[in-house]
Formats: C-alpha cells, sequence, structure tokens
C-alpha cells in the first residue's frame, strides 16, 4: 500500500466517525426537541386546567353573588317592617274600640282608611298576614303559644282559642309568628 492509500484509510474511518457523531447529535437534538415540546405541551394542559378552573370559579362567584343580592332586596326591608308590626296592632285595638263607640263614627272611618293604606302599601313590598283561627290545630311550628287555658269544650282541646298578635311574613319568609292562646 502507498502512502495515499494508508492516508486514505486513515481518512475513510474518521468520516463515518464524523457522519455518526453528527447523526447521534441530530438524535439527541431531536430528543431535546421532542423533550421541550413535551414539556411546553404539558405547560399549556396546566394552564388551560388552571384557567378553566380560574373561569369556573368565577362563573360560581357570579351565581352567588347575584343569589344573595336578590335575596338581600326581598329582605332588606326586614327591619323596617319589623319596626312596622306594632303600628299595624295599634290601629288594629284603635279600630276594634272605636267600633264600640257608636258616636265616632267618622273618626273610625278615618282611622279605617289610613290602616288600609297601610296595609296596602306594606302588602306590595312583600309583607302578607299569617291566616290564624280560633278551632285551628295548634302547631308549634307554625305559632307561639303564650299561654293554655282549660278548655271550654272538649273539641277546642290542644287547638287555639285565641289569637293574641297576628303573624307576618314577608315573602316566605316568617318575620313574627301569631301569638295564640291554646286549650288544654
Amino acid at each position: 500500500m502507498s502512502k495515499k492509500d494508508k492516508n486514505k484509510k486513515v481518512e475513510e474511518p474518521q468520516i463515518e466517525d464524523t457522519t455518526t457523531a453528527t447523526a447521534e447529535a441530530e438524535v439527541e437534538t431531536q430528543g431535546d426537541e421532542k423533550s421541550v415540546e413535551v414539556q411546553l405541551q404539558d405547560q399549556i394542559v396546566a394552564e388551560k386546567d388552571k384557567f378553566m378552573r380560574l373561569f369556573a370559579e368565577f362563573e360560581n362567584y357570579k351565581k352567588r353573588t347575584s343569589k344573595e343580592r336578590i335575596e338581600l332586596f326581598k329582605t332588606a326591608s326586614e327591619e323596617v317592617m319589623v319596626a312596622m308590626l306594632p303600628v299595624l296592632d295599634d290601629f288594629e285595638r284603635a279600630l276594634t274600640h272605636i267600633e264600640e263607640d257608636k258616636e265616632a263614627e267618622e273618626l273610625r272611618k278615618g282611622v279605617l282608611l289610613i290602616y288600609n293604606k297601610l296595609i296596602n302599601t306594606l302588602e306590595q313590598k312583600g309583607l302578607s298576614k299569617i291566616e290564624v283561627n280560633q278551632g285551628d290545630a295548634f302547631n308549634a311550628d307554625d305559632h307561639e303559644a303564650v299561654t293554655q287555658i282549660p278548655a271550654p269544650n272538649e273539641d277546642l282541646k290542644g287547638k287555639i282559642i285565641d289569637v293574641i298578635e297576628r303573624g307576618y311574613k314577608l315573602g316566605d319568609k316568617v318575620i313574627r309568628f301569631p301569638k295564640v292562646v291554646i286549650g288544654q
């Protein structure tokens, strides 16, 4: 072999080694690119999940606050209504006593007019009476027993004998239970 042949033989393996090294480097680079790509995909999925959770949480917040606002508007006047109930009671007592006095017919008409106007205004704002009549069955969940008296007859045992104060509801919420006397 000549010197050139020896050099060619030596050079050829070097070319093959360089090609192999380049191929290995490309594989490593592709592997790095794939791992970077996989990492980026994982980050996108994580951010998407985070976004969806945040969006769902915000939607729940909007629903909750709107529900609370509606509830607040329904019962915002509760304190005013509770404060007005003694005034209604006084009007009812006044009307009862004025009816007994036949000379105060004009006064009764004026008081009745004001009472009806007040009742209508409060009913427009959501106030309603809880209807309780003499002889209704007593229910501790719906009535407040003030006292018990001996029943005038057997039919009224455990039933309402008298209504001391009317009960009222504001919307669906009871703001004052009717105070009753029950027979024993």
